[in-house]
């Protein structure tokens, strides 16, 4: 079993819906018993919350449904996890000086080091923003979330079953 870990500041906007969007794929791909998806937050700002109103609304606009109750990233995940993968560089750091060690580097990237447009660039934070900046943020984890699991599915010579 792959699992994967994608984090954000709050879990509430960003990483619930790359979080959505790769569970979406995998399902469509059949692969939900080979690869599973959780997404978490550095900081308790949400601990326990669904995500913001405004990430569901753009979520179902988008053909997805979101069920996610926010959580904070633990040191336990470094363990339970074959991939962290962060949405900016700030909080990819936060995650970084948890492994005081480096001995879970390996399983550290960035979501956007997958997208063919900005390569490496943080995805932006839509919480203080309206809505276009949610489908903004919509469209970049698409593209950037496809390329990550296409790359997952050919490294780890994952057999696809679209049916």
């Amino acid at each position: 079993m792959i699992k994967v870990l994608f984090v954000c500041l709050g879990n509430i906007c960003r990483s619930p819906l790359a979080q959505g969007l790769m569970e979406k794929k995998i399902d469509e791909l059949g692969l939900s018993e080979q690869i599973k998806v959780d997404s978490c937050g550095t900081s308790q700002y949400h601990i326990g919350e669904q995500p913001d109103e405004r990430t569901l609304q753009n979520a179902l606009k988008n053909g997805l449904k979101l069920n996610h109750e926010a959580r904070q990233f633990s040191k336990k995940d470094f363990r339970a996890f074959d991939y962290i993968v962060a949405m900016d560089k700030a909080n990819m750091e936060c995650v970084r000086r948890l492994d005081q060690t480096n001995e879970f580097s390996d399983k550290f990237t960035l979501i956007r080091d997958f997208d063919s447009i900005d390569k490496g660039a943080d995805v932006p934070d839509p919480y203080f923003g309206g809505e276009e900046g949610f489908q903004h943020v919509y469209l970049i984890l698409q593209r950037s979330v496809n390329e990550f699991l296409n790359q997952v599915i050919q490294k780890h010579g994952l057999k696809v079953s679209i049916s």
